[in-house]
């Protein structure tokens, strides 16, 4: 099982003041304990513009995700930054359907002992507790790197393809391209903390 928490407002409101915002969020599922009313406050108490917000179920099925893109398209194209509620999986969906804008989530995705359930979907969650796609253009290097590497691609990635597995593209490249597409490279110069292991689940 896992567990959905709101980050701090330190790490969130800097990124998305007066912006003009789009919000998803996940209602979550049986195996998700989303706080519904600790995630109301934070939203209904931003100070940014609201241009549109859904809640929905299921954040984590693309097709599904598509559709209410697609019914939201006029205020999803006024927003500067969509700002995802929901686990990691929901981030990952929505950042591949919206390339040409920013995502941020505004949540920590944890791990808790117990049955994972067993959803086909295209994404994954390594449920790390604290979430680094703010910093990598909506797109995972805990789940999507064999080495999960918080600093860039390592050495051996060649042709955009991963070093331990030649068949699986290097998710850092699809960063930068994706950041450079953004014209957001600037990113990349962040220093931040070093990541703490210790909320991530056993090996």
């Amino acid at each position: 099982m896992l567990a959905v928490q709101i980050k701090p407002e330190e790490e969130i409101l800097p990124l998305i003041s007066e912006k003009g915002l789009f919000i998803f969020e996940c209602l979550g599922c049986r195996e998700v304990y989303y706080p519904t009313e600790i995630a109301a406050k934070f939203i209904n108490n931003l100070k940014a513009e609201i241009v549109g917000r859904v809640s929905l179920d299921y954040l984590c099925n693309r097709e599904f995700v598509s559709e209410y893109i697609k019914a939201y398209a006029n205020k999803i194209k006024k927003a500067q930054v969509i700002l995802v509620s929901s686990c990691g999986v929901g981030v990952q969906v929505v950042s591949s359907l919206l390339e040409n804008k920013i995502v941020y989530t505004c949540c920590d995705t944890l791990y808790l002992n117990g049955f994972q359930g067993l959803i086909a979907q295209e994404f994954n969650c390594d449920q790390c507790g604290e979430c680094y796609m703010n910093y990598s253009g909506g797109l995972c290097p805990i789940a999507l790197c064999a080495k999960q590497l918080l600093n860039g691609p390592c050495g051996g990635s060649q042709g955009g393809k991963c070093e331990v597995d030649p068949d699986v593209s290097c998710v850092w490249q699809q960063i930068v391209d994706r950041l450079g597409k953004l014209g957001r490279l600037d990113i990349l110069e962040r220093l931040g903390p070093p990541k703490n292991w210790t909320v991530s689940p056993p090996s």
